[in-house]
């Protein structure tokens, strides 16, 4: 992170980016909720400081991190739109924040985030009228993933009809005994095209590109998947890659049990906000790297090199190898990402901690729900 420390002091003393926007967060489980909310927080200026807390500082106001800070620097600085990270940065914003990196306001979502003491995080900058606030990105949410993992129902894959357990868990992950909080709760999502759109680089191979393929399930995307991708992004001059995405069923197939935790559109938004994905294409058929080129993503493409990682090549349903082809035409190359992350031992960290995760998130929606009421009060008092 010397890189970055190096950005941060160089841009302290001026603004050389023109409007300087400031984030916050633990970015616990990066998931497209965040990356959603960057993006909307990078268009509101010019260069995009985005600060990562410490697991102590975590640990203290809301719980247990699922990652350490390390992992999650790593991840906020391979979002697309991020500038620049400012790690360790403190729980509560400040004024003295957000000049120290010559910021001009920061940016929340419209959800509330509280202090140990149950105070308002941005109070400070809210006075000061140097705080702006974007839309909360709806249907997700780390206590969503965590419920889904303890759970192990299907009910959030594609195509499956909603059932009572996911119901039960969508009513009652996480709340408290005296109601249910509108931040804490989950909701559903409704994929859209218009955010596809918004995630896609929409950047196409250009003549001189390296067309570099990639196929998996990129499920809770983390910093294994990240560690892969930057060493394939590696291996040419002018790379291109395109990751192919296996279906929900696919998924399922292979890996049994409840996987995959994120569901195809939620997975597509995840490895489209990696600064290093460049297209990208869900279909039945990914696990078939011959099939790329009917991709409606990559028809005016040549993959020149298919890649995978150190992870066990799983056969086909009929018990054939999928990158038979491309090994046969040279073009197939194991990387080592260096990591020894995977999903599992994500759900395996989640499940270790299991309680703790429930009692932070009951208390965490307590705090809310105390706020509320606050709030409706001083309505009342006002009327």
């Amino acid at each position: 992170h010397v890189r970055n420390g190096r950005r941060a002091a160089a841009g302290a003393g001026g603004r050389r980016h023109g409007r300087r926007v400031w984030c916050d967060g633990c970015y616990d489980m990066v998931h497209y909720g965040h990356s959603n909310q960057l993006r909307q927080a990078r268009a509101m200026g010019d260069y995009l400081i985005v600060g990562v807390h410490t697991d102590e500082e975590i640990a203290k106001h809301k719980g247990p991190p699922v990652f350490t800070q390390e992992e999650r620097y790593k991840m906020v600085q391979a979002i697309k739109w991020v500038d620049e990270i400012a790690p360790g940065a403190p729980y509560v914003t400040t004024l003295e924040t957000l000049d120290k990196y010559s910021c001009d306001f920061c940016v929340h979502g419209d959800d509330i985030t509280l202090t140990i003491d149950g105070k308002d995080t941005y109070e400070e900058v809210k006075t000061a009228g140097r705080y702006r606030e974007c839309k909360r990105t709806q249907g997700v949410s780390t206590t969503d993933l965590v419920g889904r993992m303890l759970l192990m129902t299907k009910a959030h894959h594609s195509n499956i009809d909603e059932d009572l357990d996911y119901r039960k868990h969508t009513d009652n992950f996480g709340k408290g005994p005296k109601g249910h909080s509108p931040w804490t709760g989950v909701s559903q999502f409704l994929q859209t095209s218009q955010k596809i759109i918004q995630f896609a680089s929409g950047k196409e191979p250009q003549p001189g590109d390296t067309i570099i393929y990639v196929a998996g399930a990129f499920d809770l995307f983390h910093v294994g998947h990240v560690d892969f991708l930057e060493k394939v992004h590696q291996l040419a001059e002018k790379p291109y890659i395109i990751a192919g995405l296996h279906f929900d069923q696919e998924v399922n197939r292979y890996k049994g049990k409840n996987y995959p935790i994120m569901n195809i559109h939620e997975r597509t938004l995840s490895v489209l906000a990696c600064r290093v994905s460049g297209g990208l294409c869900s279909s039945r058929h990914c696990l078939e790297p011959t099939a790329v080129h009917l991709c409606s993503s990559c028809k005016s493409s040549l993959v020149t090199l298919v890649c995978h990682g150190m992870t066990e090549v799983v056969p086909d349903k009929d018990g054939s190898d999928p990158y038979e082809e491309p090994k046969q035409r040279g073009i197939f190359q194991l990387v080592d990402s260096g990591s020894n992350l995977t999903t599992d031992l994500i759900v395996q960290r989640i499940i270790k901690n299991r309680l703790e995760f429930e009692a932070r998130n009951q208390k965490k929606e307590a705090k809310e729900l105390a706020v509320l009421e606050a709030m409706r009060r001083l309505e009342e008092e006002k009327h």
